[in-house]
């Protein structure tokens, strides 16, 4: 009886093991819905360090730059003795500012790492004449998963209805490949022997390999980091099912099932003898090797939070001398997303005349909804990757029968470019496609080497002229006349909810400009990473259009109203979308605006044009177009030529050097240069009696920044594991899961490194985000307490928290659950 009680309990905690080690993979999203993500995601639940030299011992992974990198910010003043110091005193470290400094001229101790049967098995291989068995195996996974999940590319697929585990099972079976280029002359029938369901092999290779029960959590979790890539495509595809309620696959216990079977018929493929005693030495002994990895990089993170007290000190500082706040009511308000690249031209439509304020929100205006575009039955999400929608809008047409005739002919135009497709993805024509069509392509060849042609339409937009296009508009289904009240009172509390978080409760201008923001490039399997994250990869256009239409809808005013939310009837609210490559912006239903804001319109077009010179201006430096360009109107060219060139590997730096995100009213900034590093969110804390929209803003706005930040972040600390490689070798695997570098590997996820670096030097410096906040610190502390992921990023380090104090004029912060004041304005700073 108590053996079969030891088996359960056995069992019980591999099956808790597999699933923490599961827990510990962050999802990636698909190109055509490219989102930022904190790949560590799984490790936010322990301290940063920690998680390092975890994540070190497992992987080889790295979170720290090079010592050089450190070392170049010294040498040119950066980094000083000061910052130095004070990473000393808040780690409460023991070592000295001299030692520290010693350290930058000294190359760091490697992390030792713990090694699977694929290493081992390697290191009796001839490798400089043999294939890699780490490599064949990535290899031989990465093929497979690339034909399982492809539910859009290839013409055919086999019946993976079976599931991922078994389909590959009965496939390796029949593959030659181990015994033809690795020499594994039995391999089809060691893999015949295998259990046939996921979980059965996984008990049973345990058991086999003789892993002890302390050590199955790490070794499942470094077995799904050495194919992290498709682990991370399974673990999006459980994160889905999550948002939409339903039964999860668990694609990446199957994943880790194909894995942990390449390791027992590795290791019982005539090797054993060879690694059996390197094998049980490692992990019987795994737990050392991650106090080592921790100490091998001690000064690292002292050096590392030294660069981040280089930044933030100076803005500290800045933040303590707000503009005092403008008397009149605004002649414009433009509500911008909190994007960083927003930073640049809010500054610069600011400087074209001070009657227009700016304010920034998340860039899908608060609404929770999916968009199924007009004759088409694709759905796409339009918020942010934590989030599920819960409303779905699509097209309305201006009459029923243009309605119609604009469904039929995209319907039909989408069925054409499908056919055009399969017969540009055939295998016979890999070689004779340009060859079969011909002159007929020549010209299309032209245009893209020229640059010639405009950027291509989304799908949805295909089929349609420019006039149909006038006419279709995204909106919220339109309510009969019998329509139940409950929805109106819906709208009204959306309505509502928006406005407050936006802080436009009062005070509005006559004209009120909602910009969402997209990208534009051509030739990019990762345009979707430069469009808007906060709308899930996607443009702001469809959520700024639906938001002006609500707000404009006369119904909806009066149930504001009668809830004490006055919106003027001069107030007019009205759409753009700010193209972040080109810095043009684009309004849209301006044929629905009242002829009495014909002026305004025509002002406010002038203040974005004259603003749109000011940010290409600001930005060619750093596209390496300052140089010999002196004209507007040739800067303007220039950079819309390279957002339709194919062969432009950089066509704008998207959230490169992020750095910061704050919470206040744009008073407290606007007398800034912050760079385009600073995600800004305005906040009016008086007019957030509850605390919900504080709330909303730290477990949604704050977690959203923290993915981007940290995606950029691990992107270039380590692109080999958690970066996409060199983006000119890029390959799109099954239409949109993601890319190889070159002909295989694993899928690749993150940044290309032409995200970060642009030939010659690093367009971004890997900081963890420091967050702003100007409220009262109960009102903080509060949400704080009732949130145990915003207290796992704070007392976690994995980004820095600190307290605007708008009466005391100070700064203070949040370090291991207390506050300390670390900047005052200088009045103060002479009463004290």
């Amino acid at each position: 009886m108590s053996a079969v009680a030891d088996r359960t309990d056995s069992h019980a905690a591999l099956d808790h093991s597999v699933t923490r080690a599961c827990q510990r993979i962050a999802p990636t999203w698909p190109l055509d819905q490219f989102i930022a993500v904190n790949p560590y995601w799984g490790y936010v639940n322990q301290p940063i360090d920690d998680a390092a030299a975890a994540l070190g011992s497992l992987s080889g992974a790295s979170l720290l730059m090079p010592r050089t990198f450190y070392l170049d910010h010294w040498k040119v003043g950066h980094l000083r003795r000061e910052h130095l110091q004070g990473a000393i005193d808040a780690a409460g470290a023991s070592c000295t500012v001299d030692a520290l400094v010693a350290s930058l001229y000294e190359t760091a101790a490697p992390v030792p790492r713990l090694r699977l049967v694929t290493d081992l098995v390697d290191g009796h291989r001839d490798l400089q004449h043999a294939m890699a068995w780490c490599d064949f195996v990535t290899h031989q996974i990465s093929q497979h998963c690339a034909a399982y999940f492809d539910h859009g590319q290839s013409t055919w697929a086999p019946d993976w209805r079976a599931g991922l585990y078994p389909t590959w099972r009965r496939q390796a079976i029949g593959d030659h490949g181990p015994r033809l280029l690795m020499g594994y002359q039995d391999f089809g029938q060691t893999v015949n022997a295998l259990p046939d369901e996921p979980m059965a092999l996984i008990v049973a290779a345990t058991q086999a390999l003789g892993v002890p029960e302390s050590g199955y959590e790490a070794y499942f979790t470094a077995l799904l980091l050495s194919i992290n890539g498709w682990a991370s495509w399974c673990a999006y595809e459980g994160w889905q099912a999550g948002l939409a309620q339903r039964e999860d696959e668990r694609r990446i216990v199957h994943l880790l099932a194909i894995r942990l079977a390449w390791e027992w018929v590795l290791y019982q493929g005539g090797q054993r003898a060879s690694i059996e005693a390197q094998w049980t030495a490692s992990w019987r002994g795994h737990e050392r090797l991650v106090p080592l990895a921790h100490a091998a990089r001690q000064h690292d993170w002292l050096l590392q939070q030294a660069l981040e007290r280089a930044y933030q000190e100076p803005l500290c500082q800045g933040l303590l001398q707000a503009d005092p706040a403008p008397a009149a009511t605004p002649a414009a308000q433009a509500v911008f997303c909190i994007d960083v690249r927003s930073e640049v031209f809010r500054r610069a439509l600011e400087a074209s005349s001070p009657s227009i304020q700016t304010l920034g929100f998340a860039g899908f205006f608060g609404l929770p909804i999916a968009y199924n575009p007009l004759g088409t039955a694709l759905t796409r999400p339009q918020l942010p990757g934590l989030l599920a929608p819960a409303r779905c809008v699509t097209d309305e047409c201006d009459s029923p029968a243009s309605g119609a005739d604009i469904a039929r002919r995209r319907e039909q135009t989408l069925q054409w470019r499908q056919r055009w497709q399969d017969f540009r993805s055939q295998a016979s024509s890999t070689f004779t496609f340009v060859e079969s069509m011909g002159l007929l392509y020549a010209g299309k060849l032209l245009k893209n080497s020229l640059a010639l042609e405009a950027a291509p339409r989304p799908v949805e937009q295909s089929g349609l002229s420019a006039t149909q296009l006038h006419h279709l508009r995204p909106r919220l289904p339109a309510l009969a006349d019998d329509a139940d009240p409950a929805e109106a009172k819906a709208r009204c509390d959306m309505a509502a909810a928006v406005l407050g978080a936006m802080s436009l409760t009062e005070g509005l201008a006559r004209l009120v400009l909602l910009a969402g923001h997209g990208s534009q490039s051509a030739n990019n399997p990762h345009a979707a990473g430069l469009d808007c994250g906060a709308c899930g990869g996607q443009t702001g256009e469809v959520n700024a259009r639906v938001l002006a239409a609500l707000l404009n809808d006369p119904a909806v005013r009066q149930g504001l109203r009668a809830r004490g939310l006055v919106i003027s009837d001069d107030t007019h609210f009205v759409a753009g979308l700010h193209n972040t490559t080109t810095d043009e912006v684009y309004l849209y239903d301006l044929d629905q605006a009242p002829a009495s804001h014909a002026a305004d319109l025509a002002q406010l077009q002038q203040w974005l044009a004259q603003a749109g010179t000011r940010a290409r201006a600001e930005r060619a430096a750093t596209l390496g177009l300052g140089d010999g360009i002196h004209q507007a109107a040739m800067l303007e060219r220039v950079i819309k030529v390279r957002a339709t060139d194919w062969a432009q590997v950089r066509p704008e730096w998207g959230l490169a050097n992020n750095a910061a995100f704050i919470v206040a009213p744009r008073v407290r900034t606007r007398c800034l240069n912050l760079a385009g590093r600073t995600f800004l969110h305005d906040y009016q804390w008086r007019r957030d009696p509850n605390l919900s929209t504080l709330e909303l803003i730290m477990t949604a706005p704050m977690l959203v920044t923290n993915w981007i930040n940290m995606q950029y972040y691990a992107s270039t600390v380590d692109n080999e594991r958690y970066g996409s490689g060199n983006k000119v070798l890029h390959n799109v695997v099954g239409g949109r899961l993601g890319v190889f570098e070159g002909n295989g590997g694993d899928l690749r996820i993150g940044l290309p490194l032409q995200s970060l670096h642009d030939g010659e030097v690093l367009r971004h410096t890997p900081l963890r985000l420091s967050v702003f906040i100007e409220a009262p610190l109960s009102n903080i502390d509060t949400i704080i307490a009732k949130h145990e992921i915003v207290r796992h990023l704070l007392d976690h380090e994995w980004l820095y928290l600190f307290h605007i104090g708008d009466e005391e004029q100070t700064i203070s912060q949040y370090r291991a659950g207390r506050w300390q004041v670390v900047a005052q304005s200088p009045a103060m700073a002479k009463t004290a």
